[in-house]
């Protein structure tokens, strides 16, 4: 019998926000876990919680399921991570953060130049080709 610390799809699904389908889809992707009751339905510890708020705030920077899914390996799945945990996942993703925000940061500023340049080139794009010479021309 399983006691309180266990959510149903439902229960994760009200609480996280995220729709029933996402919540099966990342099970499928291994970006979350759940055991089964006798009756085959799926029980979440609440620890997925956090995991499923980690997803949604790195998809909201623009992390892929992929690198998601590698950095979710290094956390353990049916604990809650501690600090050190939490910590080396911040670690790793805070250098790809850091190259987004320049990215970004590089987009706003010649966003104006770049609709109106009409370069048609990407061999000659300041931003998708930056060390490019031939830019300069």
């Amino acid at each position: 019998m399983l006691n309180n610390d266990y959510l149903t799809v439902g229960q994760l699904s009200e609480r996280s926000g995220v729709a029933t389908s996402a919540l099966r889809f990342y099970e499928t992707k291994g970006l979350i876990a759940s055991i089964r009751t006798s009756g085959n339905q799926r029980r979440y510890k609440a620890a997925m919680l956090r995991r499923i708020a980690l997803i949604q705030i790195a998809k909201s920077v623009g992390f892929t399921l992929e690198e998601i899914t590698i950095e979710l390996k290094e956390l353990p799945m049916n604990t809650t991570p501690t600090k050190m945990d939490w910590d080396q996942v911040a670690k790793k993703w805070h250098n790809d953060l850091e190259s987004k925000a320049r990215k970004i940061q590089s987009l706003i500023n010649n966003l104006t130049g770049c609709i109106g340049c009409g370069c048609l080139s990407m061999k000659k794009c300041h931003l998708l080709n930056s060390d490019d010479i031939v830019r300069e021309k």
